[in-house]
């Protein structure tokens, strides 16, 4: 009878454990989906809700005091067929290939000295840490302390004077195109440098040492090493960069003294005047050109196989 009863319960057995293998697998293929639910979530309601109610809002007509739910092309068609869109575009790419070029020098040139030259992992930390220092502070706080130093009658015009350098004080240093992207690339270039810094702390120095073995030079080593292997820094640095200029509008508002524009700035003014569908179209037109630069940026560089 021992025998006959544990025949009897072994079978039972078996289903049994094969039902919970089954349902841990199908736990296992749903367990990834409740992770990322609430990220999701978050990219839900935050992200993608704000920017389709930008694209609905841009097909909606309105007149000097109200706005009326439609689907109108009459923003596109107004935007896209002025002249002045298109002068505006380009003077705001020209910032921010301008701004990109800079900062990228200047990024590029930092993160090697702090990555290259300095051994000391203190020095390296201090001197990073002083590069973030002006970031304490306000945007607009570091613009506004160009003003008194690039004025007309700022404290280089008076040293440049002074000096003899020049005859008379410079009109260009101050609300002009060069205080703009001077004042781009004081604010942004720490966002070139942070990547860049990171991907050469990556790079193995085995391989400049067999550069260097092999008789590579300092320039054919910083070309053919380093620079491939910094393309995901350059290209992380890059979207930032650009990212942050096409949508900027008070820097060229305080910088520019109201001599110069940009699309960030027209959508700010067409929001002051509520005018709230045109500024919806604009904003729509800016997002599609900042993505296809982007786009186009990682075509060039796929940073997930670079990283």
């Amino acid at each position: 009878m021992s025998v006959t009863a544990t025949s009897t319960v072994r079978p039972a057995a078996r289903p049994a454990a094969a039902d919970r293998a089954a349902a841990v697998r199908r736990l296992g293929r749903v367990v990834p989906y409740l992770q990322a639910a609430p990220l999701t979530l978050v990219l839900l309601v935050f992200l993608l809700v704000p920017i389709l109610t930008i694209v609905v809002v841009s097909f909606w007509d309105y007149d000097s005091i109200r706005i009326y739910p439609d689907f109108v092309l009459t923003n596109y068609q107004e935007l896209l067929g002025s002249p002045v869109t298109w002068k505006i575009y380009l003077n705001t790419l020209k910032f921010t290939a301008l701004a990109w070029l800079f900062t990228l020098l200047i990024g590029f040139t930092v993160a090697y000295f702090l990555a290259f030259h300095v051994q000391s992992l203190t020095w390296q930390m201090a001197l990073f840490l002083l590069c973030t220092i002006p970031f304490w502070t306000s945007n607009i706080i570091r613009m506004i302390a160009w003003i008194p130093f690039l004025g007309r009658n700022g404290l280089l015009n008076q040293a440049l004077v002074g000096a003899g350098v020049v005859e008379q004080p410079l009109e260009f240093l101050l609300f002009s195109d060069f205080a703009v992207v001077l004042a781009y690339v004081h604010l942004y270039t720490l966002f070139m440098v942070v990547p860049i810094f990171n991907a050469m702390m990556r790079i193995d120095r085995a391989l400049i040492e067999a550069a260097r073995d092999a008789g590579a030079n300092g320039r054919q080593i910083l070309w053919n090493v380093i620079l491939p292997l910094c393309k995901p820094g350059i290209a992380i640095g890059s979207i930032f960069v650009i990212t942050l200029v096409m949508g900027d509008f008070i820097t060229v508002r305080l910088m520019s003294g109201g001599q110069s524009a940009s699309v960030g700035l027209v959508i700010a003014n067409e929001i002051s005047l509520l005018q709230y569908p045109a500024a919806a179209a604009n904003a729509v037109v800016l997002l599609l050109v900042v993505t296809l630069m982007v786009a186009a940026l990682l075509r060039i560089v796929d940073i997930r196989k670079e990283l």
